[in-house]
């Protein structure tokens, strides 16, 4: 099964693998950088704004290179205050070959109040590289792990949101 994914971060990627890997064989996935057209540190709709441009233009440059995938896929990650409290989540977006498109999301975790401006300014990742004396965390674990003690990478959260992405897929027709 070929899998454009639009990013080339590892910890992403890997978080999709996983989730495919669990219902599907012989996953390959192929990360593109792709723009997703919001801004560094996307927050409320932009979450997911971002993530179906990345699958857009993930499509758009498949097309222009001549690259077959049976889906595709990103993910975006983000701050939101759309239930009254900031939390951070990811969100997923999976499109197969036909055009049928879902969507899922990751659990959230809070984000203090202090740290929202600077986040909006900077984005979450060169924030929490900053408490954490850390370099690049959203490229691996990322800062949650830090935050739940290695309970919670940023590999399961993103796994987490694809898992949601491909319940209609799982699920036949009760889904369409």
């Amino acid at each position: 099964m070929k899998i454009l994914m639009g990013t080339k971060n590892p910890g992403k990627i890997e978080g999709a693998k996983e989730a495919f890997e669990k219902y599907f064989d012989n996953v390959e996935i192929e990360g593109i950088a792709v723009d997703s057209e919001v801004g560094n540190q996307p927050f409320n709709q932009e979450i997911l704004q971002g993530a179906k441009n990345r699958v857009k233009n993930l499509k758009k440059y498949a097309a222009e290179n001549q690259i077959k995938a049976d889906y595709y896929i990103s993910s975006e990650a983000g701050i939101t205050n759309s239930l009254g409290e900031w939390i951070a989540i990811n969100c997923a977006v999976i499109e197969d070959e036909n055009g049928l498109q879902s969507v899922g999301t990751s659990q959230g975790y809070p984000i203090p109040d202090q740290y929202i401006e600077e986040i909006k300014e900077l984005d979450l990742g060169k924030v929490m590289d900053k408490l954490f004396s850390g370099k690049e965390l959203n490229k691996g674990k990322g800062g949650i792990s830090y935050l739940t003690k290695n309970e919670v990478s940023r590999i399961d959260l993103t796994k987490n949101a694809f898992v949601m992405a491909l319940i209609k897929y799982i699920n036949g027709n009760i889904w369409r």
